[in-house]
This record gives C-alpha cells, sequence and structure tokens, in this order.
C-alpha cells in the first residue's frame, strides 16, 4: 500500500503535513485527505494512500468519500441561511412551518430544539423498512408519527441520522426546494464547494468507498458503544442500527439527500465551504447570523444519546473536552473557542474559526475508533493550531 502524499502545503504548515504522513506511517490511515485555508487563502491542501485498497487504487485529488455527520453542519448552514433571510424563525414553533409534525407530545417543538438536537427525536422505535433512508417521504411520515423521547427541550440528545430529516424538512418546506438542491444553489455553486447532499447517479467521481472500524482485542469501548451492543432497545443501539439497512457505499444510496449523515465531499470541499464562515465575508450567512452560529446554545454533562457531555451550537459541535472522564478513546474533539463544525463518524472533521480566521477539514475511508474524533484527526488540528501560533488547548479549547 502506498502512504505517498501529494498536494501542496505552506512551509509555516510543515507540522500539518508531518502529522499527515504520521497517520499512514503510525496510526492505521488508509486513504485519505486534509485541508485548510487562514483569512481565505489554502495553504495546505494534501492528500495520499489509498483510495480502495481492494483495487489498489490511489487516492486521487479529486477523491470523495462519505463524510457520515460532517453532513450535518451543510444541512444546519441552510437552515441558517434561511433564518439570516428572515423566512425562518428558530423561535417559533415547529409546526407553523411543519404542522404534521405536531403530535405524540412534540407539539411544542421550537425549530431552535432541532437545531440543538434537543426536539426528542434521536432515533425512531419501530424497524424502519428495508431501503428507508432512501425515501425522504416515508422518513418524515415517521418522524412525524413517532412519539417523542423526552419532553422537547428539557434535555438534549444527539439525533444521529434523524438530524437530516428535521432540520431538512424545514428547510424543504420553507424554501420549497429538497434539501440537496437548496444547498447545491444557495452553498456549494456559491463557494465552488464539491460537496453534495445527494450525489447524482449521473455525476461523474471518484469515490472512496468507506471501510468500516474492525475493533481491536485491547480497545476501551465507549458507554456508548457498550450499549448499542448489548441492549437492543436502547437510544444508542436504535439511533445505530435501525438503518433499514442503509449501505453507505452503494451508489444508489448515496444519491438519497440524507442531510444527517450522506454527504459526500473531500477537505478541500469542507474548506470551502467553511472559508466564508471563517472569514466573516458575507457570502453565506450576514456577521449577526455568524456570531450566533458560533456560540453554545446547548451544553449537557451526560447526552442522552452519547453518553458522554457534549456541547452544540445551533446544529453545530463545539469543542468538547473530555478528556479526563477516561470514557473510552475518541470522545473528544478540540478546536478553538469560537470554532464550530462538525465531525463525522469514524472521524472527519470540518469547521471554522472565526477567531483564527481558519477553515480547516480532514476526510478519510478508513474508519477509527471513538464517537467523536481520534488521534488522527486531532493530531492534525493540534498542529494546526500551534502553527497558527497558538499555545496550549489544556483549557479544553486552543489558546494564546
Amino acid at each position: 500500500m502506498t502512504s505517498a502524499v501529494s498536494g501542496a502545503s505552506d512551509p509555516k504548515f510543515a507540522a500539518v503535513k508531518e502529522e499527515f504522513e504520521r497517520n499512514f506511517a503510525e496510526r492505521g490511515e488508509v486513504g485519505a485527505s486534509v485541508c485548510l485555508s487562514v483569512n481565505g487563502e489554502t495553504l495546505v491542501d494534501l492528500w495520499g494512500g489509498m483510495a480502495n485498497p481492494e483495487t489498489n487504487d490511489p487516492w486521487r485529488e479529486d477523491t470523495i468519500s462519505i463524510v457520515f455527520s460532517c453532513s450535518k453542519a451543510a444541512t444546519a448552514l441552510c437552515a441558517h441561511i434561511l433564518i439570516d433571510r428572515g423566512e425562518l424563525n428558530p423561535e417559533a414553533l415547529v409546526s407553523e412551518y411543519w404542522p404534521e409534525f405536531a403530535r405524540n407530545g412534540k407539539e411544542k417543538t421550537t425549530v431552535r430544539m432541532m437545531l440543538n438536537h434537543e426536539s426528542a427525536l434521536p432515533t425512531l422505535r419501530d424497524p424502519v423498512r428495508p431501503g428507508g433512508f432512501t425515501d425522504w417521504d416515508y422518513m418524515i411520515q415517521r418522524l412525524e408519527d413517532e412519539e417523542a423521547f423526552w419532553e422537547p427541550g428539557t434535555r438534549n440528545g444527539y439525533h444521529m441520522i434523524n438530524f437530516g430529516w428535521t432540520v431538512g424538512e424545514l428547510v424543504r418546506r420553507v424554501s420549497g426546494k429538497s434539501l440537496g438542491t437548496f444547498f447545491r444553489e444557495e452553498v456549494a455553486e456559491k463557494t465552488g464547494a464539491r460537496f453534495w447532499l445527494g450525489l447524482p447517479e449521473s455525476e461523474d467521481v471518484h469515490i472512496a468507498p468507506i471501510i468500516p472500524y474492525a475493533p481491536k482485542p485491547d480497545d476501551q469501548p465507549t458507554e456508548f458503544a457498550i450499549k448499542l451492543l448489548t441492549d437492543p432497545d436502547s437510544i444508542q443501539h436504535k439511533s445505530f442500527m435501525n438503518n433499514g439497512g442503509w449501505d453507505f457505499n452503494d451508489r444508489k444510496s448515496q444519491a438519497a439527500e440524507i442531510g444527517g449523515g450522506g454527504g459526500l465531499s473531500n477537505a478541500r470541499g469542507q474548506v470551502a465551504m467553511y472559508t466564508p464562515l471563517a472569514t466573516n465575508d458575507g457570502t453565506l450567512v450576514s456577521h449577526d447570523r455568524l456570531q450566533a452560529m458560533s456560540m453554545v446554545t446547548t451544553a449537557t454533562q451526560r447526552d442522552a444519546t452519547l453518553l458522554i457531555p457534549t456541547r452544540f451550537g445551533p446544529g453545530f459541535m463545539k469543542s468538547m473536552d473530555n478528556r479526563a472522564l477516561n470514557a473510552g478513546p475518541g470522545t473528544s474533539v478540540i478546536m478553538g473557542d469560537r470554532a464550530f463544525g462538525h465531525v463525522g463518524a469514524g472521524g472527519s472533521i470540518g469547521f471554522a474559526d472565526p477567531e483564527a480566521g481558519l477553515a480547516f477539514s480532514y476526510t478519510m475511508n478508513q474508519m477509527g475508533s471513538g464517537i467523536l474524533v481520534n488521534d488522527r484527526a486531532q493530531s492534525l488540528i493540534d498542529a494546526a493550531y500551534r502553527s497558527l501560533g497558538y499555545r496550549t488547548n489544556a483549557p479544553g479549547v486552543w489558546v494564546k
């Protein structure tokens, strides 16, 4: 297997390239990309390894892959564009835009609760029919009929894949366009981001199949993983396993608009999306909306789904420092204080840090362990902040 790294990086960010190379040499990387921009200038754009080790197909400059929950940030951004235009009110009841949602304990759910993972639909209780994830109307009806898992707004629990349909349906109802269409027209085309929420089968693209993580004998399982594997009735099991046989490597599945976990991109594509947010240039949202997007709007000592302390902005993950909890590997993600973005299953990430003018992303095909990011992504993030003159992340965020 080749681990040759291609692309370009500014000498100031030599440490990022070094850590990227170490990922292949020491941390089990197969194929990956890393990219970052500062104040609008792309200073790191690297890729390497194998897109498909079974066919000896290398990871190319244009290779993309499923970025799983990094997709949630793209979905949330669509909602914030509508909020910024005054078309979607975060304090309004969801029923104002989506009347059929308001039943079975969900009547008082607000738009903000949906963005904050507080709308009490972290999963679905009854089995999703085969192929259900690829049928938007079916999933929307299932969410309308589902009974709330708790009183909306009283706690938060990560809405694993459902976030893409709860928030995505608001985007569709308000804009009159499907989530994938709205994202393409209002974000991807305006920024040049090669990022799809629903990749048309007609698109000729180079896709790296995702390689699931194979647990090792000495792995320390998280509480989330233990519940997932041992309690079929738990939120943890259902949120991960009740997916109607969703095959994220199937080309037809990739064409579906699964805004909670089915987006396809690479590091360059995510950085293109985040750069206008990192520079606050007004391309996508106003200064005031950007401030709101970067704030912590919900935080808990025990997320009802992930079973760890979590911190979220409205639709975005914030820095989460769980290093002292001994909760298992991959239960933290350390960014700057104002940074906001999202991780994806297996360890991918994209975020904007308006304080640093930094847009950053890392994507890969070999999934790693843990709930948030593993040492492959965090080492790259750490190197990026150090290269920018940040001193330490001991407080739980990177500071100068």
